[in-house]
């Protein structure tokens, strides 16, 4: 049977029907709709996931919202499970303060685990850009940098003349000398971005090998792997529904 997996995350709230590997129907909704009062119109879009699945099983980013996201789905009487750093099963967390851990993180590390193998680095390159690393002794901690969202937003709230650059306006850049202040914000962005990525990756890598752990399992996800240079497409496995995919296989763990 499947699970009606939910990620809510500070932006929006991704959901899928899982089982194993394959997600079914994955959606997104607006988080900011769970502010004040259970949302209808979130149990109305996962209705026809929910009457096919044996339960829930979700994450969470937002704490604020997570009574009325469970009260959104009270009428469909599904059992419903909250992966956390205390229901966590099958997977060590080798880290001092588990609690500090994002619950998102700690899905995505199970499903490297379980899918993948280990060791395993894990980059979700969401609002913030999270590294993950699973090694023999577990879920070890990660490093967390800014995403590309925040690099454009602070770019453009902290100076008087630069604009605020979109997503897509990044995606195919070509050159490496801008000629005009638009070209060069995404050049510094889109450039600058990747080379953070690298940097930490090579960092983290060479400190596995050093420990004698084998070479290490690079998977990515999160929309803003579209805007890496060219060459990453090489670097790394691009996994979709990496995080639903844990959560489907964290709530299998607790039979």
């Amino acid at each position: 049977m499947s699970h009606l997996c939910i990620d809510v995350g500070n932006t929006s709230i991704h959901y899928g029907l899982v089982s194993g590997q394959t997600v079914q129907c994955a959606g997104q909704f607006p988080t900011h709709n769970f502010d004040r009062t259970p949302s209808p119109e979130f149990a109305h879009a996962v209705a026809p996931l929910i009457a096919q699945a044996e339960g829930v099983s979700y994450c969470s980013v937002v704490p604020a919202i997570n009574d009325n996201l469970c009260a959104s789905l009270a009428d469909f009487a599904k059992p419903i499970f909250h992966l956390t750093c205390e229901t966590c099963t099958g997977l060590d967390l080798a880290y001092p303060k588990p609690y500090e851990i994002g619950e998102d993180r700690i899905a995505n590390a199970i499903a490297a685990q379980e899918f993948y193998g280990i060791p395993a680095i894990v980059i979700d390159m969401g609002t913030a850009v999270t590294f993950d690393i699973i090694s023999s002794k577990g879920y070890e901690g990660g490093i967390i940098a800014p995403g590309l969202a925040v690099m454009t937003h602070y770019l453009h709230e902290q100076t008087a003349l630069l604009p605020e650059l979109k997503p897509e306006d990044l995606v195919h850049i070509e050159g490496a000398i801008g000629k005009s202040t638009i070209d060069a914000m995404k050049l510094g962005v889109a450039v600058g971005f990747s080379g953070m990525i690298q940097s930490i990756l090579n960092k983290v890598s060479d400190g596995l090998v050093e420990r004698s752990e084998a070479n290490p399992v690079v998977l990515s996800t999160g929309g803003s792997v579209a805007n890496l240079t060219k060459d990453w497409a090489q670097k790394s496995e691009f996994v979709q529904d990496l995080t639903l995919m844990g959560l489907g296989v964290a709530v299998k763990r607790q039979k």
